[in-house]
């Protein structure tokens, strides 16, 4: 079972990016993606950037992934699209159905992100024609509904791509055009002033009860608790997992895949580092279902 270090979702100064992906080269890692998917207007890192750093980093012997945007509504974000696709030179994830497009079209093998919508095993077959080599399900897509998939791939014949699940970070829900950080901050989304740079795990939502509910992070929202899979390891191997994927975080990173390797090479379910993992079992996902592989503490 391979180790995936999933792309940034947050917006953090150029410096602080570049000597995060830098150290993560060295931890026991098998798949880095570097790009932006959320915002374009986050330029501490141009797609030449992104470009140049996975080149880079791809001399270290691990698999780059270069990942795209999940909402795509310019001209100009198709345009860095299709650099990404022609000049990046590696497996591009696409997050967004004119990635695909642009991947077919130019014979490039790439992952399908989360936020594409691969409910059936039809979905997921066209992909496949179309050059898929990899599939991430959506974070709400629990372990009834791949098994359901894969069963029906196999009886029709069909293998299944590499399977990729979202193990451990705070769950991506939604994308809008609306820039919910500039809301927040009751500012114009054009004059934002990239003020989510100054919350590097995201800005905390809370109900009228002052209850932590939600992460406002630009125009995406998150799941306040972290979802962690690591307890559901045994079932994992047991559907044919083939990656992990864990999202990064602005502190102790380093520990969370020491964490996640540990568990991988040791065979066992290690005790959960996150609080929820109700959609993987078709509950709420604010739901922390228990299980009897291991404990649950907060890290």
């Amino acid at each position: 079972m391979k180790l995936g270090l999933g792309p940034l979702q947050y917006f953090w100064p150029r410096e602080r990016t570049l000597a995060f992906y830098r150290q993560a080269v060295s931890w026991p890692l098998d798949i880095l993606y570097l790009g932006e998917t959320v915002c374009s207007k986050r330029r501490e890192l141009g797609t030449r950037d992104w470009i140049d750093l996975a080149q880079e980093l791809a001399a270290s012997g691990k698999q780059i992934v270069l990942s795209s945007l999940a909402l795509i509504e310019a001209e100009s974000e198709l345009g860095a699209l299709k650099r990404l696709v022609e000049e990046g030179g590696l497996m591009i994830e696409a997050n967004d159905l004119s990635a695909v497009q642009l991947c077919r079209e130019r014979e490039v093998p790439f992952v399908a992100g989360p936020t594409l919508n691969v409910y059936n095993h039809h979905a997921l077959a066209l992909l496949m024609s179309d050059g898929l080599r990899r599939w991430v399900p959506g974070v709400e897509q629990g372990h009834a509904l791949i098994a359901e998939l894969r069963a029906a791939m196999q009886a029709e014949g069909k293998a299944m791509p590499e399977l990729e699940v979202i193990a451990f970070g705070r769950p991506p829900l939604s994308f809008s055009a609306r820039c919910f950080t500039a809301r927040a901050l009751d500012v114009p989304k054009d004059q934002c002033g990239f003020r989510c740079i100054d919350y590097p795990d995201g800005m905390p939502l809370a109900t009228r009860e002052g209850k932590p509910f939600l992460r406002i992070n630009g125009i995406q929202i998150q799941g306040e608790e972290v979802t962690d899979l690591g307890p559901e390891l045994p079932q994992l191997r047991m559907l044919g997992v083939d990656v992990l994927r864990l999202y990064p975080q602005v502190e102790g990173m380093a520990e969370v895949v020491a964490h996640f390797d540990r568990a991988r090479r040791e065979h066992e379910a290690p005790a959960a580092i996150g609080a929820r993992n109700g959609y993987w079992h078709g509950e709420a996902g604010m739901s922390g279902i228990a299980t009897d592989q291991a404990a649950t503490f907060n890290a």
